[in-house]
């Protein structure tokens, strides 16, 4: 089903718990509002047209702004207030999916290399 915006239009192609990929036609001169998504991460493929990406940091105090051309892709932290605008009119990609899965990692040590001894003995981390 295809979605009426200010901005032109969005379709979700694939839409469940764990991600969302939408098509989405951007007017020339069309953007979004400034928004934010408190668990999902957000990314952009332009398949046509020019869409720039504003990106208001969390870590620092700077708006980055990103101009993404055909084959180019980008993506937006949960949390950090973004809007795309397109320059022509422009298709791109849109997808979603939840922090819970590039945070799932608990460290139990640093890592580090193997070294044998003069002794033989293996050392791992200088232990």
């Amino acid at each position: 089903m295809i979605n009426g915006k200010v901005w032109g239009n969005t379709r979700a192609l694939l839409q469940n718990a764990l991600v969302e990929f939408h098509r989405i036609e951007i007017k020339a001169d069309g953007f979004c509002s400034l928004h934010k998504h408190q668990y999902k991460w957000n990314a952009f493929y332009v398949v046509s047209g020019e869409l720039e990406i504003e990106v208001h940091k969390n870590d620092y105090d700077l708006i980055d702004r990103t101009i993404l051309t055909p084959g180019d892709f980008m993506t937006v932290k949960p949390g950090e207030y973004h809007r795309f605008h397109a320059g022509p009119d422009t298709v791109a990609f849109e997808l979603y999916w939840p922090e819970l899965l590039s945070s799932d990692i608990v460290r139990r040590d640093v890592g580090g290399e193997k070294k044998m001894t003069t002794t033989g003995v293996t050392k791992i981390n200088g232990v």
